[in-house]
């Protein structure tokens, strides 16, 4: 397809106009999530030992919080614009699905975050220190109550259960109670929030590590008593504290991750097989490092592939080095013979064969590399950084300082490329069928959706450009304001005049307002 052709074709436009909308939207997430536990972790700390570091702690790093979280609702906004314009279509098929969750989402999980966070922004000096603490955990439960409730419903389209198809309307329809819960109980749904949540600590342990290690290495190079002080008593405890969290959140989300993997060689074949460039199906597949060129489907040339390692793919997908991966090309054939079985799909769609269902290679290859690359970074951070302030030390090493600094935009861009991973590796469909269902003739089996039958209808390919257009220049906008924001409030650091009251119940109005004024 050209440019030109790409330009005036409607599902191309939309998907990436709600692709870029979302990485947009989803860099800030696991920040949020993330950060906003921390943050009360650092405040109960200082609840309970009245130790002014991690007073000056939770002030610090809430700050960096409500700039993420007010951007992180202004570029999510839109996305709920595009299910009811670009794809109506789609949201006519799974809306009696995704109704529960979101709506539930919407009034439970996002007004109990949103309330307490203004609480918690405007309760110092107002509240009693035990109340005040108890807004902050309310705002940390609510962000993983609200991605609870959203990732439920991306988890369903990844592997629908718990839905029938209605011929008569043509949509998914709810199974009542008992499709509720098997939607809230799937294996994929379970993997996949414990990934995000997991990542989402890894992001902001490797935030807060980031800033802390280059603060103190800043701090003691300064040379003041003063700073030498700082450096001791109040970043290295934040540093180490951070270093600690990157340590658990990576833990888990190598371990969460393993998991959600094995659900999709289940649930997605194709995905995996795409991600591995597994071309066919093989005993002991290796892993490949590197790989240039699609999988082809008939007795084309292969892809070149650069270094493999022997049964690792085989022992990923099924812990055992000599079990047989599937691969593209056959899943391909038995994937047409499953849907073609199927009287819903021939209906709709036609001749099954006619479609290939294989996602687009080269990004589910790469993204998925890098997801795991690029987090993997955080271990040297933490290995280093543990290792420098260890037995009390406070180290001065410039070289930490700058490594600090690097790695704290590569958890934001493992987490982003694991998400289009995600996305992307499902294509063609938006809903993907539930294979097993398919292959024991299940009504389940039925429910199902093309992306290229999602798109609306109504709405031109010429407004779905011109959207697209100023979407990603209000999103660029939104991301230098952010960027310079963040930069600005934690280059600030601690010392700001709020600190020096004695606590926020001596003088209220004081310490209730931070530098930009709440």
């Amino acid at each position: 397809m050209t440019l030109a052709q790409a330009a005036l074709d409607a599902v191309t436009i939309g998907r990436w106009q709600f692709g870029i909308t979302t990485v947009y939207h989803f860099i800030l997430v696991p920040l949020t999530i993330g950060l906003s536990l921390l943050v009360a972790i650092m405040q109960t700390t200082w609840h309970r030992t009245g130790d002014e570091t991690w007073l000056k702690a939770t002030r610090f790093f809430g700050k960096l919080l409500l700039i993420n979280f007010a951007l992180g609702v202004a570029t999510g906004i839109v996305q709920e614009f595009q299910f009811g314009m670009n794809w109506s279509e789609y949201s006519r098929y799974v809306g009696d699905i995704f109704g529960a969750p979101l709506a539930v989402e919407a009034l439970l999980a996002f007004f109990l975050e949103s309330t307490f966070l203004g609480l918690w922004i405007f309760g110092w000096g107002r509240l009693s220190k035990g109340m005040h603490l108890a807004t902050i955990w309310c705002v940390a439960i609510g962000t993983m109550l609200s991605a609870a409730w959203i990732l439920a419903a991306n988890a369903w389209m990844q592997h629908p259960v718990g839905a029938v198809f209605n011929p008569e309307t043509g949509r998914a329809e709810l199974d009542g109670m008992s499709g509720f819960l098997s939607l809230i109980t799937s294996g994929v749904y379970l993997s996949e929030y414990a990934h995000v949540l997991a990542s989402s600590w890894l992001v902001a342990g490797v935030f807060v590590a980031g800033l802390g290690l280059w603060w103190m290495v800043r701090a003691q190079r300064e040379g003041s008593e003063a700073a030498t002080s700082e450096a001791r008593r109040v970043w290295r405890p934040i540093a180490r504290f951070g270093l600690v969290v990157v340590l658990i959140g990576g833990i888990t989300t190598a371990l969460s991750g393993h998991v959600q993997g094995q659900e999709m060689v289940k649930v997605q074949p194709m995905k995996i097989a795409a991600a591995e460039g597994i071309c066919v199906d093989t005993d002991g597949a290796a892993f490949t490092v590197a790989q240039f060129g699609s999988c082809p489907l008939d007795d084309s040339s292969e892809p070149t592939q650069f270094i493999k390692i022997p049964g690792v793919a085989s022992f990923l997908s099924h812990n055992s080095f000599t079990a047989t991966s599937e691969g593209v090309a056959d899943i391909q054939v038995r994937m047409v013979d499953l849907l073609n079985s199927n009287a819903d799909f021939t209906a709709k769609y036609g001749d099954a064969g006619q479609y290939d269902f294989r996602p687009p290679q080269m990004v589910t290859f790469w993204s998925f590399r890098l997801m795991i690359g690029l987090g993997m970074i955080a271990f040297l951070l933490a290995a280093w950084g543990l290792w420098a302030t260890r037995g009390g030390r406070v180290s001065d090493s410039k070289r930490l300082g700058v490594f600090a600094l690097i790695n704290l935009p590569l958890p934001f861009l493992a987490a982003s490329f694991g998400w289009i991973f995600t996305e992307m590796g499902r294509q063609p469909w938006v809903v993907v069928p539930n294979l097993q269902a398919l292959s024991t003739g299940e009504g389940l089996g039925s429910v199902l959706l093309m992306t290229e039958t999602g798109i609306s209808t109504a709405v031109p390919a010429w407004q779905m450009l011109t959207t697209l257009i100023l979407f990603t220049v209000l999103y660029g906008v939104l991301g230098v304001i952010w960027f310079l924001l963040m930069k600005r409030y934690a280059l600030e650091g601690v010392a700001s005049k709020a600190d020096t009251t004695d606590t926020p119940e001596k003088a209220p109005a004081a310490a209730g307002d931070l530098s930009f004024g709440y």
